[in-house]
């Protein structure tokens, strides 16, 4: 009797082993399929922080066009988002892009006229909004990789993703001087500064 009935117990052991493998293999999918969601969320908001640059110099350029310098390092930063592919790279173009903001930032603090024109003014809050996005779309994408990294490493998910060719998902890390909002606090200047731009 009970040797007729071990081919069944074998049978339904081994279909229920392979519905959990199964199973694992499809929420390590799901884990992975959600840090790409999360990806392009920041990878949207960084082309969108990209895309203000060319605004922004074009401002910039009408009170100080002589600045070569910063607009060859901004075409530069503008460049490596675009090119960047993973986390890692996109985190590296972040903070040179960051760079270039406070550098032409910095530039406009010499020129009041500059610094209260009303698309100097809209740049510096769409830019301080699409920040706030990125922030909150970097914490959104870290959490989905502590989970999925999480997953790789612990039993029994790490005997699945080691024979399935599951790979680790980069953390999006700011350096620390990139870490805080390009945000740069205009002081008055006297009348006596005051520039005017170049005639049209």
């Amino acid at each position: 009797m009970l040797a007729a009935l071990l081919p069944i117990f074998v049978s339904v052991f081994l279909l229920i082993g392979v519905v959990w493998a199964f199973a694992r293999y499809n929420g390590l999918v799901r884990a992975r399929k959600r840090v790409e969601e999360a990806w392009s969320g920041i990878d949207v908001q960084l082309r969108r922080r990209a895309s203000l640059l060319p605004n922004l110099e074009e401002v910039v350029k009408g009170y100080a066009a002589h600045e070569r310098e910063v607009f060859i390092e901004v075409a530069r930063a503008r460049g490596a988002v675009q090119k960047a592919g993973g986390a890692g790279e996109a985190a590296n173009a972040n903070e040179a892009l960051s760079q270039a903001f406070i550098r032409m930032f910095a530039v406009a603090e010499n020129y009041p006229q500059l610094r209260a024109s009303e698309s100097f003014i809209a740049l510096r809050s769409d830019l301080s909004e699409i920040e706030e996005k990125i922030a909150f779309a970097r914490q959104f994408y870290n959490r989905n990789v502590l989970d999925y990294n999480t997953r790789l490493e612990t039993f029994p998910d790490t005997i699945i993703a080691s024979n399935c060719d599951f790979a680790a998902a980069e953390f999006f890390e700011a350096e620390s001087e990139a870490r805080s909002e390009v945000r740069m606090t205009f002081t008055r200047q006297p009348a006596a500064e005051t520039v005017t731009p170049p005639p049209a």
